[in-house]
């Protein structure tokens, strides 16, 4: 059996870290539900850059856009982005209805300059939110200082929000809080809190990226070889233990009988980025139930290919997880430091991503003024 449709088995469910226009038009998203039972998207500002620099996908709709008037670089972004999610969301509605809301959620990312600003973010969430327009939209929200409160304040509004750039467990931690704060605010004002959804994205790969690299200048080669490669795993087994703590208990409890559902850790950031790894390394090591892994292309076709399904794989060894992590200290690294520092790092290269993206958009709007001018 396909080991991509063995993930539902084991209660997780796979979602596509991958968004252009053809996904959905040439049948290929279709296929994939039907195929590996794929159960939503995730996009952001590096993946939409990918899209519309990379290809002529775009060329036609922003043609037609901006024949209805010349139109700011933002405003096209968003016309191009929101008409792509409008389209995946229609195209995951019956697995949204299927799994009654659990899953078939596309991923919309408020814009990454906004990432230290709460009130800013509130504001572009619920513009997005509007602009959408669908019930299984996510908007994606930074777990940074700025963004965490912002979190609560549009949980308790009612939108969905998928919270990225997680690396840390103790900020792991304040998003819950955040989470079940904003689902009781929401429960407090008369809302339906079981028409909320959420996801933790704890980021995965780049912890390893971050820590390998700091391994390399230790002295002691036979602790770094114990350690090389096993930090990120061993970071997310620990989240998901403790995810497992803060959703139990009688605070959660009043709201799972309002039919609250708990927010799912989804692993982010699953390719391996060193060569030596087996590439399904990171998809096959955290299988756990309730959770969620959103997976590029390259490793999604090797995992459907060679991948191994082990059930409750995430909760495997937690003792040796936890001397990983007491390793990794006794060595003199912080994965404090390294988490900080890749929570600065994902904002920056989100920005960047973005940045590139406003500039194509600008060029081609620009071509296109210019050929009306000369036309």
């Amino acid at each position: 059996m396909n080991p991509l449709k063995q993930l539902e088995a084991c209660g997780q469910a796979p979602w596509l870290d991958y968004m252009k226009t053809s996904l959905i038009s040439s049948g290929e998203l279709r296929t994939m539900i039907e195929r590996d039972g794929l159960k939503g998207i995730t996009s952001n500002p590096s993946i939409f850059e990918k899209a519309i620099a990379e290809s002529d996908e775009y060329t036609e709709p922003l043609k037609k856009f901006q024949s209805t008037g010349d139109h700011s670089v933002k405003d096209i972004y968003e016309h191009l982005a929101v008409s792509d999610i409008k389209a995946a969301a229609d195209a995951l509605k019956p697995v949204f209805e299927g799994t009654k809301g659990r899953d078939g959620y596309i991923s919309l990312e408020c814009s990454p300059y906004l990432a230290n600003d709460t009130e800013a973010t509130v504001v572009e969430a619920l513009h997005l939110w509007e602009m959408v327009g669908r019930p299984n939209l996510m908007v994606k929200v930074p777990g940074t200082a700025a963004g965490i409160p912002a979190i609560r304040r549009l949980l308790g509004k009612g939108l969905n929000i998928n919270v990225t750039l997680l690396f840390s467990v103790a900020v792991y931690e304040q998003v819950v809080e955040a989470y079940i704060s904003g689902l009781e605010d929401l429960l407090k004002a008369g809302g339906d809190v079981s028409k909320s959804a959420s996801v933790a994205s704890f980021f995965v790969s780049r912890i390893d990226a971050a820590a390998d690299k700091k391994l390399k200048t230790l002295a002691d080669k036979e602790a770094a070889a114990q350690l090389k490669g096993k930090v990120a795993i061993a970071n997310a087994k620990v989240a998901y233990e403790r995810y497992k703590v803060l959703f139990s208990g009688p605070r959660w409890e009043k709201l799972a009988k309002a039919g609250a559902k708990t927010q799912r850790l989804l692993w982010a950031s699953t390719s391996t980025k060193d060569p030596s790894y087996k590439d399904t390394l990171y998809v096959e090591a955290l299988i756990g139930r309730d959770t969620v892994d959103t997976i590029p292309p390259a490793t999604m076709d090797a995992f459907r290919d060679h991948g191994v399904v082990k059930a409750d794989a995430v909760e495997q060894d937690l003792a040796g997880a936890k001397a990983i992590m007491a390793g990794l200290e006794k060595q003199g690294i912080s994965l404090k430091e390294i988490t900080d520092e890749l929570v600065k790092e994902g904002v920056k290269s989100f920005a960047d991503a973005f940045d590139t993206l406003l500039g194509v958009v600008g060029e081609r709007r620009k071509a296109l003024l210019e050929s009306v001018k000369a036309g």
